[in-house]
């Protein structure tokens, strides 16, 4: 029963990106099914773990167009649901059978919620990142979340080709990506809501370019700062005991793992808990009048334009790796599968 909010996500029909990304890394790897099948189940419990908090961070609702498993089942359950799939894929890791396994998955959980504590503290603190600062950001949140699967694999390979290269490269397009088709796709809007971006106060990639490329017009951090309203004690409450719980989860086994690993802990700590200050966690704007307006301001800043540049040069950077690195037909059809943000849809009206 406490893992409800675990199978609660399961049954939702996911996109199932990474574990597509490591089948076709797969074929250099040539792991075998039976080894694969382990991984493969420690990065799903690691991913929506994952999952089951960015929900409570973002306060959604939604989680592809069904109800977000805290809002069901209530955010301490979820949070022990979270716990346990932590503890639970570590535990598994040992199960791999090699001494480097526990170590490497313990690894990408730091980076992934060194990335996703970053992201969080400039929202909470009205902070916009640099383009640079961004891009740094999601190599190690989205860049984690990749290599939750790649990593054990190479470990269980004989070919020790190094991905990492191409890993940043893949992170930073499918995150941006992401951003983009919040925006852009009519299915993202059925799914989550309109921009519903914007309804989280998020510091995407195409409102960090529009910020930081129109100092001088302010328009569209005030819609972000100024249209929103507290949440309750008990919601600020309960968001900091995710941050708290799972940095607590991953000190202790880090500090158990080696005899540097309590610095790394505390920094790890202290990151995630200076997410939250007197401000936290606001509920941004649901007016949909007022995000088809901030739409149109990223439109006339030019902003779309230029993460949509940014993409087109993302997705010819994976190719031109993947090339170098001997070719990989499943990796390139894996690309051609998501250049469908090319399929622009949602423009600015959300009723269509």
């Amino acid at each position: 029963k406490i893992l409800q909010p675990f199978t609660h996500i399961q049954q939702i029909p996911g996109k199932h990106i990474r574990a597509k990304y490591a089948h076709a890394v797969n074929y250099w790897l040539k792991v075998p099914e039976n080894k694969l099948v382990v991984v493969k189940g420690i990065a799903e419990m690691f991913h929506h773990s994952a999952v089951l908090i960015d929900d409570i961070q973002d306060n959604s609702t939604l989680r592809r167009g069904i109800p977000a498993a805290h809002t069901i089942y209530g955010v301490a359950s979820t949070i022990s649901a979270v716990l346990y799939l932590i503890l639970r894929g570590l535990k598994t890791a040992q199960s791999v059978n090699h001494p480097e396994a526990m170590k490497v998955c313990t690894e990408q959980l730091f980076e992934m919620y060194w990335g996703q504590g970053m992201e969080i503290y400039w929202r909470d603190n009205y902070i916009c990142p640099s383009l640079e600062e961004y891009k740094e950001m999601v190599k190690r949140k989205a860049g984690g979340g990749l290599m939750f699967q790649i990593a054990p694999m190479q470990l269980l390979s004989d070919n020790k080709v190094d991905l990492t290269k191409l890993t940043s490269i893949m992170a930073q397009y499918l995150q941006i990506r992401d951003d983009y088709c919040n925006l852009c796709l009519r299915q993202y809007a059925k799914d989550k809501g309109y921009c519903e971006d914007l309804t989280e106060g998020k510091f995407s990639f195409p409102i960090v370019h529009a910020i930081t490329s129109h100092p001088d017009d302010s328009q569209v951090i005030r819609i972000l700062l100024f249209q929103s309203h507290s949440l309750s004690g008990w919601q600020q409450r309960n968001l900091v005991s995710v941050h708290v719980s799972v940095a607590a989860v991953l000190c202790y086994v880090l500090g158990m793992r080696e005899r540097m690993a309590p610095q790394v802990a505390v920094k790890l700590l202290n990151i995630i808990l200076n997410c939250n200050n007197t401000d936290i966690l606001r509920q941004r704007t649901r007016d949909v009048e007022l995000k088809k307006y901030c739409f149109a301001l990223l439109e006339r800043f030019g902003s779309l334009s230029y993460t949509r540049d940014t993409l087109e040069e993302l997705d010819a950077e994976a190719r031109a790796e993947v090339a170098k690195l001997g070719g990989n037909p499943q990796l390139e059809a894996f690309l051609d599968e998501q250049l469908n943000w090319k399929c622009r849809t949602n423009d600015t009206n959300p009723e269509e």
